[in-house]
């Protein structure tokens, strides 16, 4: 089995770094940059960031400030919100980004999974799916959670696969900044109709959870931020906890 990642995700509103409540609520957390230097000095794996409000208002990636995260990231960086184009991957690429994800814009015009996939390769793409549970079955939104797409999250998940995306992070809207623990059968569903790596978002409130999410559910990855503005925890400290569940991480030797 392969390790299994521990990621932060930064939300960014065009200003400073975002808390969000159900995609809503949004509590200011101040620098990205400051925080990324934070991440960079603890046993993160990788980093994600994401310009909550880019695709919303119709505006491209915040080039200048990914670039000033980049010169203080160390570890792989995966970006997304505001891509529109392949010409917005170039730029993100060409400034050091190391993955991007897109999410609205691949639901509108899926054929730009198969541009970005051509020119860059399928480990460079990660698809978001921002998930929520209507009448016992889970369905895509776009926009920020504003707009339901009609689709089924295990048939995107199929669609983008088979288009060549090369991750999946799957956001479950009803469990995002709660802190009950991640949705487990939305985990689960979308493993068993996938090959490539699910990244489960949305709900971490203890380490037992993110720990249920990977036993339980079997995501690949787990991706957090509630739990590291206000428990107290590092990346570190879940990861000795997950080490001794059995579960695969990378740890730095004290």
């Amino acid at each position: 089995m392969l390790k299994v990642r521990v990621i932060p995700c930064m939300l960014f509103n065009g200003f400073n770094l975002v808390k969000t409540i159900q995609f809503n609520q949004l509590r200011n957390l101040g620098s990205p940059i400051q925080m990324a230097r934070v991440y960079n000095s603890r046993n993160v794996d990788e980093l994600i960031f994401l310009d909550l409000m880019a695709t919303v208002e119709n505006r491209p990636p915040a080039f200048a400030v990914i670039k000033d995260i980049i010169e203080e990231c160390f570890m792989p960086l995966t970006v997304g919100g505001g891509i529109h184009s392949l010409e917005d991957v170039d730029q993100l690429m060409k400034i050091g980004a190391d993955k991007i994800s897109i999410n609205s814009e691949a639901l509108k015009n899926p054929s730009i999974i198969g541009q970005i996939v051509k020119k860059y390769g399928s480990q460079v793409l990660v698809i978001a799916i921002d998930a929520k549970l209507i009448d016992g079955q889970y369905f895509v939104f776009r926009d920020r959670g504003r707009q339901n797409t009609g689709k089924k999250v295990v048939d995107w998940i199929k669609e983008v696969e088979t288009l060549g995306a090369g991750e999946i992070f799957l956001n479950s809207i009803d469990r995002d900044g709660m802190m009950s623990g991640y949705d487990i059968d939305l985990i689960n569903q979308a493993v068993q109709v996938s090959s490539i790596p699910i990244i489960a978002c949305g709900g971490a409130g203890k380490v037992q959870d993110i720990i249920d999410a990977v036993i339980k559910g079997q995501a690949n990855a787990v991706s957090l931020a509630s739990m590291f503005h206000y428990s107290g925890h590092t990346a570190n400290s879940i990861k000795e906890r997950m080490a001794q569940a059995g579960i695969p991480v990378r740890l730095i030797k004290k």
